[in-house]
């Protein structure tokens, strides 16, 4: 580790075998990595690699069969629900291909929910709420429900709800998946910009042009890390989306 890097993940030998039956499947097969704090991370794999099962794990919803996973100082690799659920709460923020926005709350009411977990009133929860949407350019459209959002505010606003408590890690499952190319800059300029404010972003996607955003990229094939390096032709995406305009 060079000097001055914060450790901030650290697995070691991460096996995960699913018992269906008379059947053992083993989907990750002895991963070992580091990432450290306010890094950019894009895990790479095709469908069946087991980046899902690993995003799964790194996200504190599933633990391994085997194997050491210390997040932010904390070993979570054999924690129960309730333990895995109270990490995730603090350290995790979220964002998913799906938005997973609940339709009857306002973008202010969807983001200020991980406060209610962590015991904020409602005058603080709705006031922090409000100015990070400001933060990620949604402060007009803050009192709209998510059916009267594009698909691009839609994930302005879920990425609101990951940041709003102050995770250690942002984890994002094909942020753009449901967007359209512009759209998909956009967000992805985003990104950009919470990586900069010192965010660590982890970014789960098969797409090669989103992961080209990230200064690292993980790639895994048949449950093996096949090539952990610096990426060298990193995308800027304010240019992009400018060249699209």
């Amino acid at each position: 580790m060079g000097q001055g890097m914060q450790e901030i993940i650290s697995l070691k030998n991460i096996r995960k075998t699913y018992d269906l039956g008379k059947v053992k499947i083993e989907v990750l097969k002895g991963l070992n990595a580091t990432i450290n704090k306010n890094e950019y991370v894009a895990i790479m794999g095709p469908s069946g690699s087991g980046k899902s099962t690993l995003m799964n794990i790194l996200g504190c919803l599933d633990k391994p069969t085997i194997g050491n996973y210390v997040l932010n100082g904390t070993d979570v690799s054999q924690m129960n629900d309730d333990q895995l659920a109270e990490v995730r709460n603090k350290e995790i923020g979220f964002v998913f291909q799906t938005f997973n926005l609940l339709a009857r709350l306002s973008g202010v009411e969807n983001v200020a929910l991980p406060l209610i977990y962590a015991g904020l009133n409602k005058a603080n929860r709705n006031a922090k709420a409000e100015s990070i949407l400001q933060a990620v350019g949604l402060g007009h459209r803050m009192k709209h429900k998510p059916n009267e959002l594009s698909g691009g505010e839609r994930q302005r606003v879920a990425v609101a709800r990951a940041l709003v408590n102050d995770p250690s890690i942002i984890l994002a499952d094909e942020p753009t998946g449901n967007l359209d190319t512009k759209t998909s800059y956009e967000i992805m300029e985003l990104f950009e910009e919470i990586h900069r404010k010192g965010n660590t972003v982890i970014i789960v996607t098969h797409e090669e042009d989103i992961a080209r955003y990230a200064h690292r990229i993980i790639r895994i094939r048949d449950g093996i890390i096949e090539r952990d390096e610096i990426n060298e032709n990193k995308l800027n995406p304010t240019e992009l989306r400018k060249s699209l305009v």
